[in-house]
């Protein structure tokens, strides 16, 4: 029973939050949200490709290395998110509750929701920036640009909150797994040990 009644309010937490979000509906809202979220898979794509070419082209090995590292972050929660979505399968929330939720700009309603894979891309991407460069004009565009993302698929009605909380998990979980595995690719790669 407690579980139950744990689980229905978290349920009703998670669409009511929704409802808020996606009923701002002035046009800045609006077009903000679609810029967000149609820059997600360009910007995590692009970054870390533009990196790798610009190492390429300067011969900088260590660019070369925090492309790879920033690269396979973002492969990895996008993975992990794909893979997630098709084994929980829940519905997007324009689908469960036509009548509360609205979509703006909305992906095909046979994909599922859970976990939101655009966030994590953003918070992949934005976490491995933030590592490989810690300082704060490094760290503040990406961590803004990543919860612009977030919140721009809440107020399209695309995801849950709960979708772009673990989204988000996914991403940064990623970033500081993926050090770890960098430090094999590297050597494999480079013949030596990032320090």
């Amino acid at each position: 029973c407690v579980l139950s009644s744990v689980g229905g309010y978290a349920q009703n937490w998670d669409i009511n939050t929704l409802h808020k979000i996606n009923s701002l509906d002035s046009k800045f809202a609006r077009n903000y949200s679609k810029a967000f979220s149609k820059s997600a898979p360009y910007i995590a794509v692009g970054v870390p490709v533009a990196m790798a070419v610009y190492a390429g082209i300067d011969k900088d090995k260590e660019l070369l290395k925090d492309a790879i590292y920033i690269g396979t972050s973002v492969i990895e929660a996008v993975g992990i998110t794909y893979a997630a979505k098709h084994i929980i399968g829940r519905d997007r929330p324009f689908v469960k509750y036509p009548d509360k939720i609205h979509a703006y700009g909305a992906p095909d309603a046979d994909s599922p929701s859970f976990p939101s894979g655009h966030t994590a891309a953003a918070f992949s991407l934005a976490t491995s920036l933030s590592i490989t460069n810690p300082k704060w004009y490094v760290i503040a565009p990406p961590a803004v640009w990543a919860c612009g993302v977030g919140f721009a698929r809440m107020n399209q009605g695309v995801h849950y909150p709960s979708d772009v909380v673990a989204g988000a998990a996914i991403g940064v979980g990623c970033a500081f797994v993926n050090v770890y595995v960098n430090r094999w690719l590297n050597k494999v790669l480079f013949g030596r040990q990032i320090k």
